[in-house]
């Protein structure tokens, strides 16, 4: 099965933790160049330089760029910035976003705008930026990171479930319009995964736990009675971007272990 990403550009939103930053060693590993954005710039450092492991600063293929993706001239900008420094974005990650869920009569406006911008509102201006290179060759290739609460929307869960449920339908609607030129778009419905978010979650807790017990108490409850690995998903993303999904396009796939109630 070849996954080799040679000579492909990748561009990760929210690359220097969790599973951005599983994503982005899985592509480099696959011979990629890989543009890593976030909003911090000690942390994207660290993640550039994990990710080269023992290659030489100037044989290096990573490249990290501080953006706040909420925000759509800073985001132009920096996307900008990406092609000028490693060429056309072939593979495009939209994975930046973090946990917001409220009673619903207790999410403000400024909340609900605030994901719309930075869940839903990133994917399409980024999407829209790196459409016409992928068009012009005939290659590209657009991964959304969601949750399953997109299909599954529990109460309690808004706003993320309702900007997530965005994000499916804009990822049938790019792979509509993309199949004629071998642009395909998919996303994966992510349930839980041993991340930066599960550990910002363990840290806001009152537990006495260790980080580890408190993965594994969770983990027992789901149906495979255990958290998935950050790798896990990165090599899911491997093969969406691959030559071995050419086939695979406007696909809502469940990374969570069994937990979501439907296919």
């Amino acid at each position: 099965m070849n996954t080799s990403l040679e000579g492909r550009t990748a561009l990760i939103t929210g690359g220097s933790l969790g599973l951005g930053l599983a994503t982005a060693m899985a592509y480099y590993q696959a011979g990629a160049r890989v543009a890593i954005l976030a909003r911090r710039e000690s942390v994207i450092n660290e993640a550039c330089k994990s990710v080269a492991q023992s290659d030489a600063p100037e044989a290096a293929r990573i490249a990290g760029y501080v953006c706040d993706v909420s925000q759509a001239d800073e985001l132009t900008d920096c996307f900008g910035a990406v092609a000028a420094d490693l060429g056309g974005v072939d593979i495009l990650v939209n994975n930046a976003g973090q946990s917001a869920a409220g009673r619903f009569v207790d999410v403000t406006d400024e909340q609900w705008q605030l994901d719309i911008d930075l869940k839903l509102m990133a994917a399409v201006r980024l999407s829209r930026l790196a459409w016409p290179h992928m068009e012009s060759q005939g290659w590209g290739r657009i991964i959304n990171l969601l949750n399953v609460y997109a299909k599954t929307p529990d109460a309690g869960t808004a706003p993320t479930s309702v900007t997530r449920a965005a994000g499916m339908a804009l990822t049938k609607v790019l792979a509509g319009e993309g199949a004629p030129h071998n642009i395909l778009v998919n996303a994966m419905l992510i349930g839980f995964i041993k991340s930066d978010q599960i550990k910002r979650r363990f840290d806001a807790s009152d537990t006495e736990q260790s980080f580890e017990d408190f993965v594994a108490a969770a983990g027992v409850r789901l149906p495979m009675g255990r958290m998935g690995e950050a790798e896990e998903a990165a090599n899911l993303a491997l093969f969406l971007a691959s030559p071995a999904a050419s086939y695979v396009t406007g696909c809502a796939i469940n990374m969570d272990g069994g937990l979501s109630k439907v296919v």
